[in-house]
């Protein structure tokens, strides 16, 4: 699960992270109050920033900087009015329904600092970079030297000379050291805490030096926040932040019936059980020269309800022009996955080429299921195997059309 960017600046500011003031907003008219408010608290100017779960919004024309009430006003009303484009949304673009007004602070130095799960070592790890600010991504690829790794232990945490260290080799100097350590400190505490995949802020920034603070500031100016899933039942206020209009409709009906669901850009629909054979079924779909349309893992104990319905998001999806089965039956048992075939063909209907692989628990029954309602579902045919099957659903697919 994501937070909103907002979200993510309240927990790193509850958990001691200095973080400017920030509001947010439902409405163009909020804003205006908004920086009016923060105005009012000494703030010379503020951004306007679009919170929708994709980065590059800076881009996109999703952050603004302004200076007036009536600049927060018209900044808010021009991204609200139309979906908001940046290259991990893709060409439709997502609606913007909530902006944050942040108050502006000047910046000297920008950096980056995350903390995520190193899986090859099981265990945390602080990431971070002097080049912070843009996508570390591109940092990684084109200079890869710049980033810091600092592997933490899972169960002492992140200890203060590591943070300390990491500091120094970040190009902290003199109170900054002591600022940047107890942000590393705090936010390597806060991963742990929430059972977060990811804590991230980009950037950490250096504010220039003052008369109050010689060797400026050290603020988090803008942050991410991703959760496991899996351990939210342990965090009901966390599971509260869940922002339904953020998933795509079929993604949210899956969910609801236990199904892991994720919508791609291609023609052939999958339907598989397990998430290693799901991958593997989407990746001899792109060898044969097709795009798969979706992951659809219905695990091995959805109920024949639950996968007569994943028939039914594959079949929602207008650009999906054939639907490849493979299942490879262990707790879930093939004769299920056949008689939901058939009830699918009766209550959503197969329009376009179905092919179907079966093997494991129960197999013969379930061939037996699919032959009598060969006649019913004049578009489906059998496969013997994995590779057979996507060699028969690309051939019943036309080339332009996958």
């Amino acid at each position: 699960m994501k937070a909103h960017e907002y979200q993510a600046r309240q927990l790193l500011a509850d958990a001691g992270i200095p973080v400017p003031g920030g509001i947010v907003c439902d409405n163009a008219d909020q804003a205006k109050a908004a920086f009016e408010k923060l105005a009012g608290e000494g703030a010379t100017l503020c951004v306007v920033k679009a919170q929708v779960h994709a980065g590059g919004r800076g881009k996109g024309g999703g952050v603004k900087l302004v200076k007036t009430a009536d600049d927060a006003l018209e900044a808010a009303k021009t991204m609200m009015s139309k979906p908001l484009v940046t290259h991990q949304t893709g060409p439709e673009g997502v609606p913007v329904n909530k902006v944050m007004v942040a108050a502006g602070v000047d910046i000297a130095k920008e950096y980056y600092v995350s903390v995520t799960l190193d899986r090859a070592r099981s265990r945390p790890v602080m990431i971070a970079s002097a080049e912070g600010g843009v996508e570390i991504e591109k940092v990684a690829e084109e200079n890869p030297g710049a980033i810091l790794r600092q592997p933490i232990h899972p169960l002492m945490g992140m200890q203060p000379n590591q943070a300390r260290t990491m500091a120094y080799q970040l190009g902290f100097t003199g109170q900054q050291v002591k600022q940047a350590a107890a942000i590393l400190m705090k936010l390597a505490t806060l991963f742990t805490k929430l059972d977060a995949d990811l804590v991230e802020i980009n950037p950490l920034i250096v504010t220039p030096p003052t008369d109050e603070h010689p060797d400026g500031q050290v603020l988090a100016i803008d942050a991410k926040v991703t959760f496991d899933d899996n351990a939210l039942f342990r965090h009901k206020d966390i599971a509260e932040m869940f922002d339904p209009t953020e998933t795509p409709a079929s993604e949210l009906k899956a969910k609801e019936f236990g199904l892991s669901y994720i919508k791609l850009d291609g023609t052939i629909g999958c339907l598989v059980n397990g998430a290693g054979l799901a991958m593997a079924t989407m990746d001899i779909v792109k060898l044969h020269g097709a795009e798969p349309a979706n992951f659809l893992d219905v695990g091995g104990s959805a109920s024949e309800e639950a996968v007569t319905e994943a028939f039914r998001i594959i079949l929602d999806d207008p650009n999906v022009r054939g639907v490849l089965v493979n299942i490879f039956g262990g707790i879930m048992q093939c004769d299920k996955i056949a008689r939901a075939i058939v009830a699918a063909a009766t209550n959503v209907g197969f329009k376009v080429p179905l092919v179907v692989r079966l093997e494991g628990t129960n197999v013969e029954p379930a061939r037996e299921i699919l032959e009598k309602a060969q006649s019913d579902i004049p578009t489906m045919q059998t496969a013997t195997d994995l590779t057979d099957a996507a060699r028969k659903i690309t051939a019943a697919v036309p080339a332009e059309a996958a």
